[in-house]
């Protein structure tokens, strides 16, 4: 079976929010805007599985979205904890390419099964 690019990228992503998330706690002694990001950051992923296991195109895409709003908010949240100073700069930078890169593959896809519907 092709590994599939966006399943395999939000994985690993989920897996970095998972780490932040224990270095913000642990060392920051931050709880309520690093659950957020945990929330939002690992849900990206669950969202994608849920669309490659859909029922139909339309619950696809319907997932898809889904997957692409948690993105949106994942790069809000990066963005407040690098502001309040809980990420340094070069935390968040990573972080938001990472963010950046999944929105631009999900955009990618849905302007792809737009585009087959037209």
């Amino acid at each position: 079976m092709k590994e599939n690019i966006i399943q395999v990228k939000s994985f690993a992503f989920a897996v970095r929010i998972v780490k932040v998330y224990q270095y913000l706690c642990d060392e920051k002694k931050e709880y309520v805007l690093s659950k957020q990001l945990l929330r939002s950051g690992t849900s990206i992923g669950a969202n994608i599985e849920e669309a490659i296991g859909g029922q139909s195109e339309k619950d696809f895409f319907a997932k898809l979205t889904i997957a692409y709003k948690e993105a949106r908010e994942t790069h809000y949240w990066i963005r407040l904890l690098t502001e309040t100073n809980y990420l340094t700069n070069e935390e968040n930078k990573s972080l938001l390419n990472d963010t950046e890169e999944l929105l631009k593959i999900i955009g990618s896809i849905q302007k792809t099964l737009r585009a087959n519907h037209s």
